[in-house]
């Protein structure tokens, strides 16, 4: 079984390649999502490598939001292109699921902090069971201290919105039971998308291509300009 698996969420993408359910390599946008354009040639040559062609693929695993809009869009439109194109297996991975894999295994609740601007994030608050995260709080528009208000303790905090909202953490996280994880485990990899997209396609989890969209949560803020509202939308 050979597949791929995209992450363009955040502010370095990348790709990786899996075969029978392992993820072998993955590459990362040199220039993080400012060239994710790019994102088939680097797919050709991850393919090119092991003489795979369009044909040849069974699966792709898309990492669908929130996160970066452009980012987004760029990878959901790659990945419906091809499944539709060839006839791919597509899995819609979560993004919040894809960064709450990066806690330490310790951890038991984890709250993701996306900047979203206007000191609000991209957030949900996932519980593990066993070896799986559940979304406790799917993902949603709120405030950081909106979600600590009504956490568990202790819980973890991952996610690339963090510096921008360090403001609104109380000073005693100790006491609070408030641990901020390492900044290597802010970031969504490809890796991880492969990992749980064969785990969902293992379950029968697929996704029609046509009626795949961006987990945007609200509007670009273009268009929240332009039609002078703020309302969420999960993506059209």
């Amino acid at each position: 079984m050979k597949a791929i698996a995209i992450e363009t969420s955040g502010r370095v993408g990348s790709v990786a390649v899996v075969v029978d359910g392992v993820a072998i390599q993955e590459k990362e946008f040199a220039h993080g999502l400012k060239h994710a354009a790019g994102i088939l040639p680097l797919i050709d040559e991850l393919c090119r490598t092991r003489s795979w062609g369009p044909g040849d693929l069974d699966e792709i695993y898309i990492s669908v939001g929130p996160g970066s809009f452009t980012g987004l869009r760029i990878g959901i439109t790659f990945a419906k292109t091809a499944a539709l194109a060839t006839g791919l297996r597509l899995v819609a991975v979560p993004t919040v699921r894809v960064l709450a894999d990066n806690a330490p295994p310790e951890a038991r609740n984890v709250i993701i902090v996306l900047d979203a601007k206007r000191s609000q994030i991209f957030t949900s608050l996932l519980v593990r069971e066993g070896d799986y995260w559940i979304e406790s709080t799917p993902a949603h528009l709120d405030s950081l201290s909106g979600m600590l208000e009504h956490a568990p303790s202790p819980v973890y905090l991952l996610g690339e919105g963090l510096p921008w909202h360090r403001r609104f953490l109380p000073a005693d996280l100790d006491a609070k039971g408030i641990i901020i994880t390492p900044e290597n485990a802010w970031r969504a990899r490809a890796t991880t998308v492969a990992k749980l997209g064969v785990e969902m396609a293992r379950r029968g989890e697929y996704t029609d291509p046509l009626l795949l969209t961006p987990m945007y949560i609200r509007r670009p803020e273009a268009e929240e300009k332009l039609y002078g509202v703020s309302g969420v939308d999960s993506g059209s």
